[in-house]
């Protein structure tokens, strides 16, 4: 099983993965393009502990065992003792390759190599390896020590050695279910709740309604925890407009196209809660202002 995990990229996901994953008591090692990125993560990390102890989820002597379980890297020959290395940069295929190529050369090859990809072939992915089995994707929901799901992506080459330890891992270890996906752009969350979020935008654009009281529709009438506008703005605008450009790109429907008024948002740098402004506004730990 599973036990010293690395995860590269420290943005969002990445720090939402390796708090988790440090919660389950296993050893994480995060890897950064830069010292002061990294930093800035762990800030961000211990940020995020801080809200916890607010509301009483954990004490301050498990904050302190958490962080202690969090291991900075510089460099991903560092990552060589890992049983398992989550990649968690931006969809961006070149660089996602560059570190597939990186971490197929440097770790040994009974380690698992898997991406939080939301939209992206976990077979082109593999392709750059010379061990595509032991590729697979590992999609969490942000944020992920909270959401008790995974999609695990096969990939033309995945293993079912790979597939059958990954999703064990995510069941036992982590008590989350693992949703078995085969490849297609989206994956099964991505593809359904960016269908919802366009929706919704184009319910805006129309004038049918209000971003709050659209919000306040699916919220209420649905039982969700945010409504797909604020939904839209915790994972991020930006993030949103590459899945949904991705998938039209892929299948060439209308229903993929972005609407207008998301492509607006973020040529103005209103991403959501990352920037403080999107639909609604936020303050610097998240919470809703307006």
């Amino acid at each position: 099983m599973f036990r010293k995990i690395g995860v590269v990229g420290a943005g969002t996901m990445g720090r939402s993965i390796a708090e988790m994953l440090a919660e389950k008591g296993l050893d994480v090692f995060l890897l950064e393009q830069t010292p002061q990125q990294l930093e800035q993560a762990m800030s961000l990390l211990e940020a995020s502990l801080d809200r916890q102890m607010e509301r009483w989820a954990i004490t301050a002597a498990e904050k302190k065992l958490i962080l202690n379980r969090i291991h900075k890297l510089n460099a991903v020959q560092e990552l060589v003792n890992c049983d398992l290395v989550i990649e968690t940069v931006t969809e961006d295929l070149d660089r996602k390759k560059e570190i597939f190529q990186e971490l197929d050369q440097v770790l040994p090859p009974d380690a698992v190599i898997a991406s939080n990809t939301s939209t992206l072939s976990l077979t082109e992915l593999a392709g750059v390896t010379e061990h595509p089995e032991r590729v697979i994707g590992m999609h969490f929901v942000y944020p992920a020590f909270r959401i008790d799901v995974v999609e695990i992506i096969r990939g033309l080459q995945t293993s079912d050695d790979t597939f059958v330890r990954t999703k064990s891992f995510t069941e036992e270890v982590l008590a989350k279910k693992g949703v078995m996906v085969y490849e297609s752009p989206g994956f099964v969350t991505t593809r359904l709740i960016c269908l919802l979020i366009n929706e919704a935008l184009h319910l805006l654009e129309e004038g049918v309604a209000s971003p709050e009281d659209i919000d306040n529709a699916m919220r209420i009438g649905y039982q969700f925890e945010h409504g797909p506008l604020e939904m839209a703005d915790r994972f991020g605008l930006d993030s949103i407009l590459a899945a949904l450009d991705r998938m039209f790109r892929e299948f060439g429907e209308l229903k993929y196209r972005p609407s207008f008024v998301l492509k607006k948002k973020v040529r103005a740098g209103q991403l959501g809660v990352k920037t403080g402004i999107g639909f609604f506004q936020y303050d610097k730990d998240g919470d809703r202002i307006t």
